[in-house]
């Protein structure tokens, strides 16, 4: 895919949909409409779309702005990585990568569907006017949750919910460097196995050739109910991160976790709403 904003437009903003539960998509609707807000016609929007068809996928959404394209990532996954995921795709995870880039000579900010923004992070406004050619971005997370790429990846804890490319960033080969360099670490050829490993690969590779970039907790929380999340949306927007699983089999605090994601969910979305400007008011 080699969509770019037009001449002049700062920013391209993507997001990857698959077929997860109905809060999901209402989380994706409001971050549709919390980027746009923010951005306006001045950036180009796409949603990279997979497990569920693009129909499908924008009526689960509802109404968003007609400048958003909707693309079909069913097969957009690069071969070398889908060959490290396996058939299964490490069980749904490595579609952030499919397909590598959507505007590859704008700045791209990839964020997930349930990280909703209403106001621009300072780190974000920053990343965009960096000098270094190569600087990368992520947000901040509570704890660094890496996994098999742990040892080649910053101290600082980093979250993928957030992404940011600058123009021209050469992200196959920066991810191959990232899977050899393991690959030699190991031994062994790599085979990838978790949402951890895929966080991880995309840490590893965004700091191999200049500082990796941080959108701040306090600006873009990692938001949930659960201890260490954040309670709390942050000063410029929340990833809630756990939202789009239909149902969690475990409990908290003696109370199913299922309620308490749901109880939370409730209190924010009415202020959400207010905050990005959705075109739908919570019903």
């Amino acid at each position: 895919m080699n969509g770019n904003p037009a001449p002049g437009r700062p920013a391209g903003i993507r997001w990857t949909m698959g077929d997860v539960g109905e809060r999901g998509f209402e989380a994706l609707r409001l971050s549709i409409w919390g980027a746009w807000n923010i951005f306006g016609s001045d950036a180009a929007y796409t949603v990279c779309v997979n497990t569920v068809s693009l129909d499908q996928a924008r009526a689960r959404t509802g109404r968003v702005p007609d400048a958003v394209a909707w693309h079909d990532a069913t097969r957009a996954l690069p071969g070398f990585l889908r060959g490290l995921f396996g058939p299964g795709m490490a069980e749904g995870v490595g579609w952030k990568l499919a397909p590598l880039r959507c505007f590859p000579h704008a700045h791209e900010i990839s964020l997930d569907n349930d990280c909703i923004l209403w106001r621009l992070p300072p780190s974000i406004e920053a990343w965009i006017q960096e000098r270094h050619p190569n600087a990368c971005l992520m947000a901040e997370d509570v704890t660094a949750c890496y996994g098999q790429f742990a040892s080649q990846c910053p101290r600082e804890p980093r979250n993928a919910g957030i992404r940011g490319l600058p123009p021209g960033f050469d992200l196959d080969a920066a991810l191959r460097e990232a899977i050899a360099l393991r690959e030699r670490e190991a031994g062994a050829p790599l085979h990838l196995e978790s949402e951890l490993d895929e966080q991880g690969l995309q840490a590893a590779a965004l700091s191999l050739r200049a500082p990796l970039r941080a959108v701040a907790l306090r600006e873009v929380a990692v938001c949930s109910p659960f201890h260490p999340h954040l309670p709390e949306p942050g000063e410029c927007g929340a990833h809630f991160v756990g939202l789009n699983t239909r149902h969690i089999a475990w409990d908290y605090h003696g109370r199913p976790a299922d309620t308490c994601m749901a109880e939370h969910w409730e209190r924010l979305r009415p202020e959400l709403y207010r905050l990005t400007g959705a075109a739908c008011t919570p019903q």
